[in-house]
């Protein structure tokens, strides 16, 4: 079974956040990183990944990322400060073509 991913997203100044699933988590922050999809993501140049967790059941994952988008952005930024402190983007050495 694949490893699926919720993660988080911000832009440069971290106004913005993105909370999205995935079941393959360096493909899916490539398309963001280069605008593949016109939404969201792109409109709010969010491509910053700021917070990702593991999942062994994509269904647990959507669960989670559904809390995550119900809750509010204190929440996020809570979940983000105890992985990322510092708000790098975790993808920064990641390759993409």
């Amino acid at each position: 079974m694949r490893t699926s991913h919720v993660y988080i997203l911000t832009n440069k100044n971290h106004t913005v956040l993105y909370v999205g699933v995935t079941s393959d988590l360096v493909k899916r922050i490539g398309q963001h990183k280069t605008k593949f999809y016109k939404g969201f993501t792109s409109r709010y140049n969010c491509d910053h990944l700021v917070y990702y967790q593991p999942f062994s059941d994509i269904r647990d994952a959507i669960m989670y990322e559904k809390k995550l988008k119900a809750g509010n952005r204190a929440n996020k930024e809570k979940l983000i400060n105890e992985m990322n402190p510092e708000w790098k983007d975790l993808a920064e050495e990641w390759k993409f073509n």
